[in-house]
């Protein structure tokens, strides 16, 4: 929709029977119904809910898109939708404005439901499916500006420490701790609810759901603001492992004695005839290869082509390299100068980097 890709996941089909199920329930007591019009009533609403849902999500990849920042696509599912973007936010003030543009359009939404609810007649299908997108609409947005990651209010809560401390990742920490005590805020709320039957128990794992999600979300939030203060960290001269070079054909028992010989950490790269690199030596390939049968088996039956593996310049930026493991994931990255091969760049090498105590610990 409007250029930007559209993902259905299919737990959304578990939502859909949920609320359908809830809804029918209490449309056919609201308007004497039948058990099939009551079903219908509530499919109905759920598609009006997902619309809303979906109109909140392009109001972030709009408001996104407008300020430069690429969109991925937005994907609903169970406990909503999300917009993915491929970058983030170059100022607090763009963060500010993308953040809050989904609430912006629910509490539009919400006020339009509103003025129907008022000037439909009352105890109506639509009087009462315009009633219940009211308050859908209302509560989404309410809910959605408080101050804690993943909740868009978090985001801006982000973009104004942002603004005042000039630190993003400080800003990501703080919103990231109180996403926290919202998700446990909700979970205490829900349960009381529902123990005062003000919610219907149907509803309670679902909002349960949600409160974990948000726990997780925000725990999530907080590992990436202290990774990314690492990304300075990262210098691919010093990270990426050397390379020995062995010709094609090279026996394995003869390249693992020259690795051992010379440079014992290296990674072992194949040259063709005219001594340009092609391959690269899957160790755990090497390792499974029987020692009796190294002398006879030549390193090309163990290698990888470099043409399917991601390259990086030796001179890129932490902010840099991790976009390009991010589009490329994978075990290993040629890092190069100008032509030449001069490392390569072990997954594991730049997760210790970035998360040493968590490296430590498993």
């Amino acid at each position: 929709m409007f250029g930007v890709p559209l993902h259905l996941n299919g737990s959304m089909l578990l939502l859909a029977l949920l609320v359908t199920v809830l809804y029918a329930e209490f449309a056919r007591r609201q308007l004497d119904l039948s058990q099939l019009g009551g079903y219908l009533i509530g499919f109905g609403f759920v598609v009006s809910l997902l619309g809303s849902v979906l109109l909140h999500e392009l109001g972030h990849a709009l408001t996104a898109r407008r300020y430069g920042i690429g969109v991925r696509g937005i994907t609903l599912e169970l406990l909503g939708g999300y917009t993915e973007m491929d970058r983030d936010a170059p100022t607090p003030r763009v963060d500010l404005l993308v953040s809050l543009a989904g609430p912006a359009v629910s509490a539009v939404l919400g006020v339009l439901a509103v003025a129907a609810t008022l000037a439909l007649p009352d105890r109506t299908v639509a009087n009462q499916l315009a009633f219940q997108l009211a308050v859908s609409n209302v509560i989404v947005a309410l809910f959605n500006i408080l101050p804690g990651l993943p909740l868009d209010g978090g985001r801006a809560l982000r973009a104004a420490v942002w603004a005042l401390t000039r630190d993003r990742h400080r800003g990501t920490e703080v919103a990231g701790w109180v996403g926290r005590a919202v998700a446990v805020g909700t979970a205490l709320l829900v349960t009381l609810l529902t123990l005062t039957r003000n919610l219907a128990p149907l509803a309670l794992p679902l909002m349960l759901l949600v409160a974990f999600t948000l726990w997780r979300g925000a725990g999530q939030s907080i590992r990436v603001a202290r990774v990314s203060r690492r990304f300075p960290l990262i210098d691919l001269s010093r990270l990426a492992r050397p390379v020995l070079a062995v010709p094609t054909g090279t026996p394995l028992a003869e390249a693992q004695r020259r690795q051992a010989a010379t440079e014992p950490g290296a990674a072992l790269l194949v040259t063709d005839s005219a001594g340009r690199p092609v391959a690269l030596v899957d160790p755990t390939a090497a390792e499974a290869v029987p020692v009796e049968r190294r002398p006879w088996l030549a390193v090309d039956a163990v290698s990888r082509s470099l043409a399917g593996l991601p390259a990086m310049p030796v001179g890129l930026d932490g902010e840099r390299v991790m976009e390009t493991v991010q589009s490329h994931p994978g075990a290993q990255y040629v890092v190069t100068s100008g032509e030449d091969v001069v490392g390569i760049l072990h997954i594991a090498d730049l997760a210790q980097l970035l998360e040493p105590q968590r490296k430590m610990n498993t």
